[in-house]
């Protein structure tokens, strides 16, 4: 396999290594029984706000959330809007569970989010077009190898169904601390400039991390113990040519 060959995460069957890693406390496991199929997002159907939270409202999306910081603290900072993540990895969705639950505690449960477990291409294949507000991609896995290339999430298949997701004026929000997934990602966003504004001005736009955007414990880990960069890139969805045309005209 090399990295010449065709196919991008849109054509690919698995696009991660292993979904669990060492075993659940009591306590995650019960939040995954008990809580997640309450959370969870339907398996067959359109995944829409309506269905999801009762009402049509903002609507974000993340993509491999992780251990679910981002996603909680977003939500918990918007709470008239709607939130689904997609995590592959049982142990990031148990933690997030316990970040939606409250914390033990800590604050009250967060009830603007809802969780799929498993693949985050096949949910997003399933939500209309133009209906996302925001859509994250934070530190994604940058299949560091040229022969895995074709696995990272920002190739051209998943940005195109990016751009189709997002409303016009949507933003797209990414993360990384891995120079050569950077750099790729780069060049992959240039080939996109007719879907995408890129939202930067200076360095200090995507070398420093924007108000709003909450810090994970991958991306303090990333800083603080490994002394890596960390860069951070927001996308504004174009309006659609006709739209763009039209509003050339009376202008």
């Amino acid at each position: 396999m090399t990295a010449y060959k065709s196919g991008d995460p849109t054509t690919l069957n698995r696009l991660y290594g292993r979904a669990k890693g060492k075993p659940l406390r009591a306590g995650q496991q019960n939040l995954v029984n008990d809580l997640l199929p309450r959370i969870a997002v339907p398996d067959e159907g359109p995944v829409t706000a309506a269905r999801l939270f009762g009402q049509d409202c903002p609507l974000h999306f993340e993509i491999g959330f992780g251990g679910g910081e981002h996603m909680a603290s977003r939500a918990d900072m918007l709470p008239d809007h709607g939130f689904i993540g997609a995590e592959p990895f049982l142990n990031g969705v148990a933690q997030a569970l316990l970040h939606v639950s409250g914390d033990n505690g800590a604050h009250p449960p967060i009830g603007n989010v809802r969780i799929h477990h498993g693949d985050a291409l096949e949910v997003l294949a399933r939500i209309p077009d133009e209906s996302l507000s925001f859509l994250y991609l934070l530190h994604p896995d940058p299949w560091p190898k040229a022969r895995h290339a074709k696995r990272r999430m920002m190739n051209d298949g998943p940005v195109n169904m990016f751009a189709a997701k997002l409303k016009p004026g949507g933003e797209f929000r990414f993360g990384t601390d891995h120079a050569v997934y950077l750099r790729h990602a780069l060049m992959v966003m240039q080939r996109h400039r007719h879907q995408f504004d890129w939202l930067c001005e200076k360095p200090g736009d995507f070398q420093v991390r924007p108000s709003g955007w909450p810090e994970t414990r991958y991306e303090n880990k990333a800083r603080t113990v490994y002394g890596h960069e960390v860069w951070y890139f927001r996308y504004r969805r174009k309006k659609r040519e006709a739209e763009a045309i039209a509003s050339a005209s009376f202008s």
